[in-house]
């Protein structure tokens, strides 16, 4: 359609082996500007590999892959260097940028993207210093400095504890709805991904083996989508077959 706003990641027939194994097959995706999507499967379907080729962290075998040119990474793992303090550690993400920028204008940088993720009062602390969703909103803030227009996340919030978990999906939902960038998100937890995506993908064998759409119309007191119930039986369903 003429004028529409171009994809956040567009992959055409994307394959991947690793010693002779096939990991994916022949997948075409796309993700609009804005968009939440959520990868789900059993370990070893190929969406952690799917997340990095679109990343660029590692090349497809064949097909082609074309996202927009602000790309942010979230590990599961914060990856913090423990021996800096939390805004010099939010400042190692900002790509080629450091060499140039006074230390002044680098920290106040960190600054401000540590307030939106509401840990303005941890700048100078060290990594050790914090619990571990206070390093997963390091990660986060991190991501923000470089103004990504899409975000992508592999289990970010796997290792935290179900209460911090919720927290950090409702950070990451107002990150999204105020800034507006798009999402990518690998997860293991159902009720995560529907909480937060527009979109939902089954992955299995390598392929994208059904997909499911969250009606975010109407949204519960828990921030779950109108028939959530419904859409969580159904993907249960689709990964046990």
């Amino acid at each position: 359609m003429s004028g529409a706003a171009a994809p956040a990641v567009a992959l055409d027939g994307v394959c991947k082996a690793f010693d002779g194994r096939a990991v994916l097959a022949d997948v075409d995706l796309r993700v609009d500007a804005g968009e939440t999507v959520a990868l789900i499967g059993r370990s070893g379907c190929g969406k952690s590999t799917l997340l990095r080729i679109v990343a660029g962290l590692i090349d497809a075998d064949r097909g082609r892959v074309r996202t927009v040119d602000h790309v942010a990474f979230g590990f599961q793992d914060a990856r913090l260097v423990p021996w800096l303090r939390v805004w010099d550690n939010v400042t190692l993400g900002m790509a080629g940028d450091c060499g140039r920028m006074t230390r002044r204008a680098r920290r106040e940088a960190a600054a401000g993207a540590l307030a939106q993720v509401q840990l303005a009062d941890a700048v100078d602390k060290l990594p050790t210093q914090l619990s571990g969703g206070q390093r997963q909103r390091v990660s986060l803030a991190r991501a923000l400095t470089r103004r990504p227009d899409l975000l992508l996340l592999d289990e970010p919030f796997g290792a935290l504890d179900a209460l911090t978990r919720l927290d950090m999906q409702d950070l990451l939902a107002g990150l999204r709805a105020r800034l507006g960038f798009a999402t990518v998100l690998v997860t293991h937890d159902i009720g995560e991904a529907v909480r937060l995506a527009d979109r939902i993908l089954v992955l299995a064998d390598g392929r994208i083996r059904d997909e499911a759409h969250a009606d975010r119309s109407s949204l519960d007191g828990q921030g779950r989508p109108l028939g959530h119930q419904a859409l969580e039986e159904r993907l249960h369903r689709a990964l046990r077959g």
